[in-house]
């Protein structure tokens, strides 16, 4: 490996640093006063996707650094949290969600939390998290440690962050929606703040999470070069 673990944790604190800082409202709407929205979001865009291949291309040639060892039971636990992982990205993306960027006009529609958003009001975040876990857990190494981990934690740093600005923003619209669901999975229907029924996610939706499970458990040694009961 030509790289090194300090140009990784510079990668990853740049991609995460890049992300929150165009995200906070003093600078987002400075250069969005400047330029516009839609230059600004090319923008966001461009400097994410640069930030994301050097992160990439740094953990690609980090140094194998192991902290724990790879036993059975910790690759069947990957192997079990992936599934729902890929439910809640999958879902989480064809579920209508007052949360996503241009669709905050679904607040004031009369079930602003359905099916998937019962759960919690951030699925496909949660899922990412949930990815990043299960790929720390399998691979047990500094290098994924970190990789893994900055995508986890600017999953539910930029859920926590949308949160925050949808409070400051929305008012009631938004009490009301967070009343019927949580930011932590399962929150609200524990407590019995909403009820739920596993057919109001969709069967589309459960089949294409489950579907892209098993495509990517096939496909994984050739995207990756690992088979992924390894990785």
């Amino acid at each position: 490996m030509s790289g090194t673990i300090a140009e990784l944790l510079t990668a990853a604190l740049a991609f995460c640093g890049a992300h929150f800082l165009l995200s906070s409202r003093p600078v987002r709407n400075a250069i969005i006063a400047r330029v516009g929205e839609w230059p600004f979001r090319g923008l966001y865009s461009i400097v994410a996707a640069v930030c994301l291949i050097w992160l990439i291309r740094a953990y690609g040639n980090a140094p194998d650094i192991p902290l724990w060892a790879q036993t059975s039971w910790v690759r069947y636990l990957a192997l079990g949290i992936m599934p729902f992982s890929l439910i809640l990205i999958i879902g989480g993306y064809l579920t209508p969600n007052p949360t996503m960027l241009g669709r905050e006009r679904l607040l004031s529609a009369h079930d602003a939390a359905p099916g998937m958003l019962k759960i919690t009001r951030h699925p496909a975040m949660w899922g990412i998290a949930f990815w990043a876990a299960a790929h720390i857990f399998v691979n047990g190494d500094a290098a994924s440690v970190i990789f893994f981990g900055t995508l986890g934690v600017l999953a539910l740093g930029g859920a926590a962050h949308i949160d925050r600005r949808q409070r400051l923003t929305k008012g009631d619209d938004w009490q009301r929606f967070v009343a019927a669901t949580s930011f932590f999975p399962f929150t609200a229907i524990i407590s019995g703040r909403t009820p739920f029924a596993l057919g109001e996610i969709g069967w589309l939706r459960l089949s294409a999470g489950l579907g892209a499970f098993i495509v990517l458990l096939y496909l994984h040694p050739w995207l990756i070069g690992v088979p992924a009961w390894r990785a």
